[in-house]
């Protein structure tokens, strides 16, 4: 069923996560490591699922569930496989041989520790077996290639003769710029046989992915180059690498952001996630964060040194400085998150105000409502969340304590200082403090019984 475009060829993406990482001093496996909020399986195995394949299996290690689980979550199709033994890319690319063998026309081999793949570059591997190609190697023009495998042409420059290894290199090949990813696509109908010929006669005893190149050119099939950024084919071995790949995902996300219509005063402050949706003319202050799930409609603002997750924010609105919005946040239109405000699992209605030093946990907040300074719902009472309603037009006052479950009225006042237990009605002043009593005279008398000592500096 081999046809002559990408949209016609069936395509499976065989992705290689078996390694533990243990350059990254990390109990967590290397794969699950997160770029802008998201693993790194999770990248690739995103940008895989934009180029239409239609299956995914994922080579993992013994006893590695967490990784496996990972990889369900971020595509349900995904078959895992485990690589029991290390016995290098190809025998791990054959532990997924039932997979292969399900007449796909694609066969794209991929790593989870390059996560910053692109879908234009797997198009560009997917469109040379369209164009006949037996195998299609990614590469990419290296600042320094030394240790990289070398790709060497011939004939055209997209025509891949071999690739060689920077130690089997000659001194005119270590001159060569144009380095192996290890990312490739292969012929769904040659895959298996190309892959079981490669053989382990070499020093380390183990069967590699870039002998397939070898195989096929023996075979009289044509092998292709695809040239890609060098930056979007980076690995990731350990924690400094890491900290680049956030480094250039942040940049990535940043300038699509901007190129969408928001505005970011110090883009390089901002941090942004994976799914972070920022509509137009939306302004984001310096040193904001972004965690997943999160959106911001158009017009909003939101200020210096917020943190925002899992939150929807409507247009208009007005979030921090110094906010916290948590998950299950949804503030309404034109409403105001003001500073050092932390807003968790509630709705904050059309036009609310909450102005600062505040905790709203746990509520729906009317429209109009005005949350003056120092407010908190106690939504928890050591065992369960309770919630706190408060309606439209209503006014609490200053370092009130709503104490849940309770509501509030629509037009209701409650008065500064009250711990209100009980509904207030709408329209009514809720009002619960003690009574202020003024003893005229105290304080002298006071400080008349006290000895007088120097004070201390």
């Amino acid at each position: 069923m081999n046809g002559n475009s990408r949209a016609s060829r069936r395509a499976i993406a065989v992705i290689l996560a078996a390694g533990e990482g243990t350059r990254m001093r990390s109990a967590r496996p290397k794969a699950l490591h997160a770029i802008a909020g998201r693993s790194m399986l999770g990248h690739v195995i995103a940008a895989a699922q934009k180029v239409g394949i239609e299956a995914v299996a994922v080579v993992v290690g013994p006893d590695r569930a967490d990784v496996a689980r990972e990889a369900v979550a971020a595509d349900p199709r995904a078959h895992v496989v485990v690589q029991r033994e290390r016995r290098g890319t190809a025998h791990a690319v054959l532990a997924a041989r039932d997979a292969i063998g399900t007449d796909f026309d694609d066969v794209l081999v991929l790593y989870a520790d390059v996560p910053l793949v692109t879908p234009n570059a797997l198009r560009g591997l997917r469109d040379e077996l369209a164009r006949g190609a037996g195998v299609a190697v990614l590469g990419f023009r290296a600042a320094d290639p030394t240790g990289y495998g070398r790709l060497l042409v011939a004939g055209s420059p997209s025509e891949l003769a071999a690739i060689r290894e920077h130690k089997d290199a000659t001194i005119e090949e270590r001159g060569i710029d144009l380095c192996n990813s290890g990312l490739m696509a292969i012929d769904g109908r040659q895959a298996l046989a190309l892959l079981d010929g490669i053989g382990c006669d070499n020093a380390q005893g183990e069967f590699y992915l870039t002998d397939v190149v070898e195989r096929a050119v023996g075979g009289g099939l044509r092998c292709s180059i695809v040239v890609a950024d060098e930056g979007e084919v980076m690995g990731v071995n350990d924690r400094v690498q890491l900290a680049r790949a956030e480094a250039a995902m942040q940049a990535r996300l940043r300038e699509a952001a901007m190129r969408e219509g928001a505005t970011l005063v110090a883009p390089d402050t901002v941090f942004l996630s994976f799914d972070t949706r920022l509509g137009r003319d939306v302004e984001v202050e310096p040193h904001c964060v972004f965690g997943p799930k999160v959106t911001v409609a158009d017009g909003s603002t939101i200020h210096a040194f917020s943190h925002l997750e899992g939150a929807t924010v409507a247009s208009g609105a007005s979030v921090g400085p110094y906010a916290r919005l948590r998950p299950g946040s949804d503030i309404g239109a034109g409403a105001k998150i003001g500073n050092f405000v932390e807003v968790k699992n509630a709705m904050i209605e059309r036009s609310a105000k909450v102005s600062h030093l505040s905790y709203i946990g746990d509520a729906n907040v009317g429209a109009d409502v005005n949350i003056g300074g120092g407010t908190i719902t106690c939504n928890y009472d050591g065992f369960n969340k309770a919630r706190t309603v408060i309606g439209a037009g209503a006014f609490v006052g200053s370092n009130s304590a709503l104490v849940a479950p309770v509501t509030v009225g629509a037009g209701a006042y409650v008065g500064s200082g009250s711990v209100i237990t009980e509904d207030v009605e709408p329209d009514a002043l809720g009002i619960a403090r003690g009574r202020q009593v003024n003893k005229p005279g105290w304080a002298a008398a006071f400080r008349a019984k006290k000895p007088v000592t120097k004070p201390v500096s």
